[in-house]
């Protein structure tokens, strides 16, 4: 059974992808916690990463190419 996750936990780490997905000039609209990852008894909390455009999937694609090189 994994280490449980508190609440706290997946939201500071909602909010530092935020933060490093803005200091590559990218914004996820709807980037959250997924609050059903919260119910039944092993319940392991989620981050939601949600939907974006093509344009913000290709930012993404390249960051992550970017960061995957050095």
């Amino acid at each position: 059974m994994p280490s449980p996750i508190h609440h706290h936990e997946v939201h500071e780490c909602t909010e530092r992808l935020r933060t490093a997905l803005k200091d590559n000039g990218i914004t996820l609209p709807s980037l959250g916690v997924d609050l059903p990852g919260f119910a039944g008894s092993y319940a392991v909390p989620l981050v939601a990463l949600g939907n974006c455009n093509t344009a913000t999937a290709r930012k993404l694609a390249d960051a992550l190419r970017r960061a995957a090189a050095r």
